[in-house]
């Protein structure tokens, strides 16, 4: 179990950091990682499904809850910066099994956590509106009975399952989720200035997260703040820049028989330096 007074105090801070300005929450997969963007000076950060599944060999998705809990914990133990857990779809369908999962998720010493209305399935990609509805409703009660004051992220992703009129959807449902008890809404993969500003304006004054990766990296943070965006997250960028910088070190040795990326690398004596003091 978790130190509730450490866990009390990064929900305190976490929250704290949701009332004004905005702030970026980076997305560590791994301990070594966390540790260094707590080096760097971030003031919270956010596991990434994907970035933690590529760790294991596994695509986004295919991680177990159980495995997830585990994932999450080390990352909260690893530093005492808030965490935000993205926990998916809250690894199950039912509302009241969504209450339990958020339960456990709380007592792993998160500041906060996210759950989706993805349902993986093809032939309904998002929750059906009321049982997407239902599900925040559900993960709002087991936080209130916890008695945590966890912050609660509800995400719509109608522009990842390809909706046909994604920002009409995401501004109906986060809204909806934003009255079933959530603190924060987010719409991943929304990018255009304009579809940001009426979302924030939407769920006001709820604040909203904010991807940024390569799909709209020209997005600056001011621009972001400008538009009235609370939070930004990465996602799975951190890793997909590490899994790329590798991947093109390996090709060369491979295809070319050089060994001259390897010089673009991260340099062991600061790392080491890093790493000693933990």
């Amino acid at each position: 179990m978790p130190n509730a007074n450490l866990q009390s105090a990064a929900i305190a801070k976490f929250r704290e950091l949701h009332q004004s300005g905005c702030f970026v929450l980076p997305n560590p997969w791994d301990i070594g990682t966390a540790i260094f963007l707590q080096h760097l000076g971030f003031k919270a950060l956010a596991t990434t499904s994907a970035g933690f599944a590529f760790t294991r060999g596994k695509a986004d998705s295919q991680v177990s809850r159980d495995e997830m809990l585990a994932h999450i914990r080390e990352i909260v133990q690893a530093t005492p910066l808030p965490v935000n857990a993205d926990y998916e779809a809250g690894y199950t369908d039912r509302p009241e099994d969504v209450a339990e999962n958020v339960k456990l998720c709380a007592e792993t010493g998160v500041a906060g956590l996210s759950i989706e209305d993805n349902s993986r399935r093809e032939d309904m990609p998002l929750y059906e509106k009321q049982l997407a509805v239902e599900r925040i409703r559900a993960a709002r009660r087991a936080i209130d009975v916890s008695g945590s004051g966890v912050v609660l992220t509800a995400r719509c992703e109608a522009w990842l399952v390809g909706d046909a009129n994604p920002l009409r959807t995401a501004l109906d449902r986060l809204v909806a989720y934003a009255e079933a008890g959530a603190d924060c809404l987010y719409a991943p993969v929304v990018c255009a200035p304009n579809e940001i500003e009426q979302i924030v304006k939407a769920v006001a004054p709820k604040p909203i997260n904010l991807l940024i990766s390569g799909f709209n990296k020209e997005i600056s943070f001011s621009q972001a703040a400008n538009l009235g965006v609370r939070r930004i997250s990465v996602g799975s960028g951190l890793a997909l820049a590490a899994w790329g910088a590798f991947q093109r070190a390996a090709r060369d040795i491979q295809e070319s028989g050089n060994f001259n990326l390897l010089g673009d690398g991260a340099k062991s004596a600061e790392l080491n330096g890093l790493f000693s003091k933990h």
